[in-house]
């Protein structure tokens, strides 16, 4: 019966059909980003030849004590976080260790191959993957380096030739001593050797390894020495990488890539969850309620209650597997898709492939499948509960708003949203955005359930107006809009996750992009920058301040550090400032302290991150730098301007020896109003390699175009899921409208004219329109407030005339054209021919 069921009234079921093939479209692709992230591992053949790997990657912090038990979290350190060199020799007394050979990665740039990223190396490191000589011998002096095959080729380079290379904010000459190359897969960074006495004398931190790796003797027992190996830097605070982990030891960046892959796909995962659940689930109870009569004629011919449900169930098993054979290709395409254009945009490597397909496919068929049948069995137990005899009349009439049980339960999630709210004020960062995420879906969810008396207290109050404005017929979509509370609950849902969702999640993102673009242009005093790709020394700045005409250079560094927090510890944006002069260079909008008393051992934060931390004008922060260390700071400084420069400041001396490079990024500079330092400043400029001088308008102009680039991924699977809402709202205003037939037909034969029914349709619309976008706009109005007031410290968020037009025209658009078109053709059907017509 399920199989004739769908085969003999196709239309009905096209609505829930849509539904369910969009949705596993959707949620395919946010679980395949998820899949592929969990399956990276990098690449480990820069480790190749190694056993195991002994690294520091990560931070574990303690958090709150929860019924005794301590949280931790885990925080991928952003500055490469080092190992001691005592380590090594440990590793190498352990028996079955043949050697345990240090490895530095420094941040190098070679003029002739710009575009090829390189990194540097100590020649005993070449041994890890191993790398073997091609031509030429090992560097032996500190003037000799030896190269990668891929940095050879193409570019002439070759024993004996010279060759500049950039490295410590210095261009120096080196010969080519010899060229390597490695049996592995090659990766995506050249390799570029140095002596091993070069190497740390250019190393910001000399005293330590960026990583160790481990080579085990012939026939050792590889467990036993791993787990040796284990102990040994557990000891020291470090981790063991083995097998496909090597990867993210050699590659810290991916497992940064890992983490953003993950924490996209899990967060607009849930985002797309949330809106597929509400949408399927609405869809499917719509069609069941719609074939009520159906159903109760079946229910009086002697089906039992038990056949009628598994009917149901056969239906939109049927229907969800249609939707799977189209959704999920659909999905895999638009993942390709994403990949490609995340690639190209540099968010993260070409080598996180798109891996998986089936457990991503597996489980969001099943779990699409589940809440379509959850909502028809729901759907359906009010008409089979009930006795045969009693069926066909109780479909005839509209059921009341609803039970108590489901009344207590929206008003618990109403109070849970509200109290989210609070929760979100008083949280930061991550914290806030995920306390802002539950607030949304227990708003929205209140709704859904809450909309039966929402509907009839809105018809009461509307009631007038609808009569005022409609007159006759607004009458009767007043008394519509009352009789069918129930009936309307799918399509109020729809609109005001519509109006909800997207208000809130689209105009955060331009209120964060906005505030952090004003507050750089806004806090920049200088007219010029010096900008070096391959950094700049410290004495730059120091240098720019003897050149006439300069009043002030403040050399900046960028880096970031890990803060604790309520709930859990999160990376932070930081800069290091060199705070001389730094009053004329640029405006943070202190609000209490002062930058003149910034020094070692100090630290400004804004008010946001102080808020968030609970740190006060002269408290002890205890944070940790990029690379791991602890740091025990006073406070001097607190100042509002945290988007456009950073949560925390600190002096260059804090940050010395504790980031990559070891250089600052920028230096800005201020002349006097009537100075011509322009040409001595460019030839400063030249002096440094890969440096050069901006103006500072130029400099915002850069931000601003980033932070484009950057909300683009969040523009695009915003988009995306605002679109399947929208096409949820228009799927269940078709569906509700179709579904009139007989009612439409029954008023014109009793006398209501072709226009009348128009205009009633008209007043309905209207009447649901505005309570979707007061309930929906309102929704969208407190969370984004509380968000940009958590994060942002922004109280009145931003939101363009043109994007609200765009929010409330196109739902209103949307819902006019879903309902006058599927009425105006129920309309061309004459009444006679529409009473016989199955509801």
């Amino acid at each position: 019966m399920a199989a004739r069921m769908v085969r003999f009234h196709k239309g009905g079921f096209a609505a829930t059909f849509v539904a369910l093939a969009a949705g596993v479209a959707v949620l395919m692709t946010c679980a395949l980003l998820v899949e592929s992230g969990w399956r990276y591992r990098g690449e480990p053949q820069r480790y190749g030849a190694t056993a195991a790997v002994v690294a520091d990657r990560d931070l574990r912090v303690a958090g709150p004590t929860v019924f005794g038990e301590t949280e931790y979290t885990t925080v991928t350190l952003p500055e490469r976080g080092g190992v001691s060199a005592a380590l090594t020799g440990e590793l190498a007394a352990v028996p079955g260790v043949e050697r345990a050979v240090g490895d530095r990665a420094l941040a190098v740039t070679t003029p002739v191959a710009p575009d090829l990223p390189v990194t540097g190396h100590g020649w005993a490191s070449a041994a890890l993957a191993p790398y073997r000589l091609v031509a030429g011998t090992p560097p032996r002096s500190d003037g000799e380096i030896a190269v990668d095959a891929r940095l050879a080729d193409g570019r002439g380079l070759g024993p004996g030739d010279t060759t500049h290379v950039i490295a410590g904010g210095e261009s120096r000459p080196y010969r080519v001593s010899g060229v390597v190359e490695s049996d592995g897969a090659p990766g995506e960074r050249a390799a570029l050797f140095f002596t091993d006495a070069r190497a740390a004398r250019l190393d910001p931190h000399p005293d330590r390894f960026d990583a160790i790796g481990v080579l085990t003797e012939p026939g050792a027992d590889r467990p036993a020495v791993l787990a040796a190996v284990r102990r040994v830097a557990d000891g020291a605070g470090a981790t063991t990488y083995t097998g496909d982990g090597r990867g993210l030891a050699a590659e810290p960046e991916a497992a940064a890539a890992r983490a953003f892959v993950l924490q996209a796909g899990g967060a607009f995962g849930g985002y797309a969850a949330m809106i597929v659940v509400f949408t399927v689930a609405g869809t499917v109870g719509l069609s069941v309620r719609h074939r009520r009569r159906d159903l109760a004629l079946l229910r009086a011919v002697a089906a039992t209650p038990g056949q009628v449900r598994r009917m149901l169930l056969a239906e939109v098993g049927l229907l969800a597997s249609a939707a799977a054979v189209v959704g999920v290709p659909a999905g895999l395409l638009a993942t390709r898709y994403v990949h490609d254009e995340l690639v190209s945009r540099e968010f993260m490597p070409d080598g996180l492939t798109v891996r998986g397909g089936p457990l991503s496919a597996v489980a969001v068929t099943v779990a699409v499948a589940a809440v379509a049948l959850l909502a028809a069995w729901i759907a359906a137990l009010r008409v089979t509960r009930i006795k045969p005899t009693e069926a066909l009349g109780e479909a005839a009439v509209e059921r009341g708003p609803g039970s108590r049980a489901r009344a207590v339960t929206g008003l618990v999630l109403l109070a849970a949203a509200v109290s989210l709210t609070g929760l979100t004020g008083a949280a930061s960062g991550q914290t806030a955005l995920g306390a802002a995420t539950g607030m949304l879906y227990a708003f929205v969810s209140a709704v859904a359930v809450l909309a039966p008396w929402i509907n009839q207290g809105a018809a009461r109050l509307l009631g007038p107006v609808l009569r005022a404005v409609w007159g006759d017929s607004g009458y009767l979509a007043a008394a519509n809009l009352r009789a069918g509370a129930r009936g309307t609950v799918a399509v109020l849902t729809a609109l005001v996750l519509a109006v909800g969702f997207g208000g809130t999640v689209w105009f955060l993102q331009d209120n964060l992009r906005r505030q952090t673009a004003v507050q750089s242009r806004d806090g920049i005093l200088a007219q010029y920058a010096l900008t070096g790709a391959a950094g700049l020394p410290a004495s730059a700045a120091a240098e720019a301040r003897r050149i006439p005409g300069v009043l002030a250079a403040t050399g900046v560094r960028r880096t970031s550090v890990v803060v604790p927090g309520r709930l859990e510890a999160q990376t932070v944006t930081a800069q290091g400032i060199d705070p001389e002069g730094v009053e004329r260079t640029m405006d943070l909008e202190v609000r209490s302290g002062s930058l003149a008393e910034l020094r070692a051992g100090t630290v400004a934060v804004s008010t946001a991150q102080a808020d968030a931390a609970g740190w006060h004008l002269g408290d002890r922060a205890a944070l940790w730098l990029g690379d791991g260390t602890p740091v025990t700071l006073r406070v001097v400084a607190l100042y509002e301007r945290g988007w456009g420069f950073g949560d925390v400041t600190l002096h260059t001396r804090t940050l010395a020896g504790h980031t990559v490079t070891g250089l600052d990024d920028q230096v800005l500079v201020r002349t006097a109003p009537d100075a011509d330092a322009g040409t001595a400043l460019a030839g400063l400029a030249r002096r440094y390699p890969a440096a050069a001088l901006v103006d500072t308008d130029r400099l915002t102009g850069e931000t601003a175009r980033d932070l484009a680039v950057s909300g683009w991924l969040n523009k695009l699977l915003i988009a995306v899921l605002v679109g399947y809402a929208v096409l949820a709202a228009a799927n269940t205003l078709a569906m509700a409208a179709l579904a009139r037939s007989r009612e439409l037909a029954l008023l014109r034969l009793a006398g209501v004219t072709r226009r009348q029914v128009k205009r009633m349709v008209h007043a309905e619309q209207a009447g649901l329109l505005g309570v979707a976008l007061v309930i929906g706009g309102t929704i969208a109005a407190v969370t984004l407030t509380s968000v940009l007031d958590a994060v942002a410290g922004q109280r009145v968020p931003h939101v363009p005339a043109a994007g609200w037009a765009a929010v409330v025209g196109g739902t209103v658009v949307l819902a006019l054209l879903a309902t006058v078109l599927p009425v105006g053709r129920l309309l061309r059907t004459p009444p006679v021919e529409g009473i016989g017509v199955r509801e």
